[in-house]
């Protein structure tokens, strides 16, 4: 569990870092900067999550068929996910018109609209990038080969960072594009880490024993398991950060510093969430190996292994909210004005009142990714989706109508992170999941 989690957690640490540093060096540009860069980004992953939610389930059904040593069928299940990729590219191109109007619904300023479309509209340009870096994260997490992920990662940093300072600023000769370098530098770095997944995927054993045509002939079985079982992965993904897009613009939509605040506590809160998405992806990776081999029991073990590493991480991360939250606000500040400065108590009081679900969130991210190992993602979807849109119509009614202050609408969606955690708990307990079955029960031979 550690070998294959803890190279995952280096990768999601690693595009924490890219997030993290993309939104403080816009920080330099202005105070209303950092959360339209929140804003656009958030929102261009809503319309991509649906598409990369389905073509990512390469991840638990490939992991299934290397625990069932059907290892020619985890190539061929790579391939129908890049052929998904095509196919969904279009579509996202024709949803760039809706981020805009979504801007425009959630009351925000004409400023803050144009920041934020012109943040959103180069990252679904670039969309293709993510959904092809699904399909190979899924593809060798699902091998349980995470290191290649981690070291793809690293590399992406290594041109991002560097990309972002010089087109934001326009450094080094780079024309001086602000907000929009920010977007271009993301892509940049994505697009190196494609890059590398992609010439390792071309080198792998699996490949090269099927090279040429074989390797990447459509295959309608395989297509239709990954849209079978990926689909409710995929709405599920695209309806809660849908619901959680709005429960963000909603607390934007307060005024320019309760945004900022929200901003700069959500950055930090990535420090916490992405690395444990890690531990949920080899968590599902790991269940559905040991599901295709036949082993519900030692699929049950994998996902409290998962959730005693995720709750490790997840206490220093509470501890560092807790006590450094002075800290860790100001270092937002650099292109604060005077004026800007009332920003930093709140920021300070809901950074730490995080703290509180920062444990519940791990085990929700652990159970999840189990249940979705197992195949179990249709009743994921449901409790995921239904709960994840109370919170959002709830925090409608907190701030639209009864005006209530931004910190109590804050200690509500704590309670909602508890409420997704039980629920996931439960159903894992259940064990419901135990009697799914993806792959085939008669082995190819060899």
């Amino acid at each position: 569990m550690f070998a294959i989690a803890a190279p995952m957690v280096v990768s999601q640490a690693s595009e924490t870092l890219m997030l993290f540093f993309n939104r403080w060096v816009v920080s330099f540009l202005g105070a209303d900067y950092i959360p339209a860069s929140m804003s656009g980004g958030l929102s261009s992953f809503v319309f991509t999550a649906f598409f990369a939610g389905i073509t990512g389930y390469v991840n638990a059904l490939v992991a299934q068929y290397h625990g069932a040593r059907r290892e020619d069928r985890c190539i061929q299940v790579a391939s129908q996910g890049f052929w998904l990729t095509l196919g969904f590219y279009p579509l996202l191109l024709l949803l760039i018109p809706a981020g805009h109007r979504l801007f425009v619904l959630a009351g925000h300023s004409p400023h803050q609209v144009a920041l934020e479309f012109s943040y959103y509209r180069i990252l679904m340009l670039g969309s293709l990038i993510f959904l092809v870096q699904s399909v190979l994260v899924g593809y060798f997490v699902g091998l349980g080969r995470t290191r290649v992920v981690m070291i793809a990662n690293l590399l992406g940093i290594l041109v991002n960072l560097p990309l972002n300072w010089c087109l934001v600023f326009g450094k080094l000769g780079f024309p001086r594009l602000g907000i929009e370098g920010a977007a271009l530098g993301t892509l940049g770095g994505s697009l190196f880490i494609v890059v590398v997944l992609f010439l390792s995927y071309l080198r792998s054993s699996g490949y090269r024993s099927r090279a040429g045509v074989r390797a990447w002939a459509p295959r309608g079985d395989l297509l239709g398991k990954l849209l079978r079982y990926g689909l409710p992965a995929g709405a599920e993904m695209f309806i809660n950060v849908f619901a959680f897009n709005v429960f963000i613009q909603l607390m934007q939509s307060y005024n320019e510093r309760v945004a900022t605040a929200v901003t700069i506590t959500f950055n930090y809160d990535l420090v916490s969430f992405i690395p444990m998405l890690g531990v949920g992806a080899a968590t599902t990776a790991l269940v559905g190996h040991r599901m295709g081999a036949g082993d519900p029991r030692g699929a049950r073990k994998v996902a409290f292994l998962g959730l005693r590493l995720a709750w490790g991480y997840g206490a220093l991360i509470v501890l560092a909210f807790v006590l450094g939250a002075p800290f860790l606000v100001r270092f937002f500040a650099g292109g604060f004005t005077a004026e800007d400065q009332s920003i930093l108590p709140l920021a300070q009081t809901l950074l730490r009142l995080a703290a509180l679900y920062t444990l519940a969130d791990a085990a929700n991210v652990v159970f999840s990714g189990a249940l979705r190992g197992a195949g179990d993602t249709r009743w994921v979807m449901i409790v995921s989706g239904i709960l994840h849109w109370i919170m959002a119509a709830a925090a409608f009614v907190f701030i639209k109508v009864l005006v209530l202050p931004p910190v109590t609408v804050w200690l509500f969606f704590i309670a909602f992170i508890f409420s997704l955690c039980l629920s996931m708990f439960v159903r894992h307990r259940r064990g419901k999941w135990e009697n799914i079955r993806l792959v085939e029960t008669v082995a190819a031979p060899g």
